[in-house]
């Protein structure tokens, strides 16, 4: 299975086109959206993005970022499905979904606390049933990882997040949230990929075989 992954858009047009361009030209089997499609946007605005994605007749699987509306957790976009607090099994592969991030000094749209994230993931995680792979699709990075450092120097990342990947083992997960911290990183044996921002025309591309390989590529 080809995962293209992307993440923090945005709200721009043309990256969400040259992500569907990129799916096209990796022949991706499933596309995941690790939040921030909008910037500060409306439902329809993230709808509106997403359907052209939807064109693909990929599957779709998407949570919202702390930039996105929260009610877009709970709108039906025919193609593409929300797995803030959900799950998704394709073949032998369940993604599971955490949208949104940890409390901020800037108060962005959708802010959770670490309880309220850990509550979430830990709900459903007791519904899995875990097939070979099991991925962990989140907007929020885990704390203090290479992908959760800012250019201060600031780790901003999510400690029940962290939790949940040492615990439940994901053997891939992705994120986004922090531009600047784009690569790869691991807790223990889960691979840690923070693709870095679509509107800077980043995205990353995870092949399952026997092993995992990761290709950090452009838009």
């Amino acid at each position: 299975m080809k995962i293209l992954a992307g993440t923090d858009f945005h709200g721009d047009e043309e990256a969400v086109r040259r992500f569907g361009s990129k799916a096209e030209e990796v022949k991706a089997d499933v596309l995941v959206i690790c939040g921030d499609i909008t910037h500060f946007g409306s439902v329809q605005e993230a709808k509106d993005l997403l359907m052209l994605l939807v064109e693909l007749r990929l599957p779709l699987l998407f949570v919202p970022g702390n930039c996105d509306p929260p009610s877009l957790v709970g709108v039906d976009v025919e193609g593409a499905y929300c797995l803030h607090g959900r799950y998704k099994s394709y073949d032998d592969v369940t993604f599971l979904g955490i949208g949104g991030g940890p409390i901020s000094p800037f108060s962005t749209p959708f802010e959770m606390t670490e309880e309220e994230i850990n509550d979430l993931l830990t709900r459903e995680a007791e519904k899995l049933s875990i097939n070979r792979w099991f991925m962990l699709v989140s907007h929020t990075p885990p704390k203090n990882t290479k992908i959760d450092r800012t250019y201060s120097g600031k780790h901003i990342g999510s400690e029940s997040i962290r939790r949940f990947i040492e615990e439940k083992k994901p053997c891939v997960v992705f994120c986004g949230h922090v531009h600047e911290a784009d690569g790869t990183d691991k807790i223990d044996g889960t691979v840690l990929v923070n693709p870095g921002a679509a509107r800077h025309g980043k995205c990353v591309l995870v092949s399952l075989d026997k092993e995992i390989e990761v290709q950090l590529d452009c838009l």
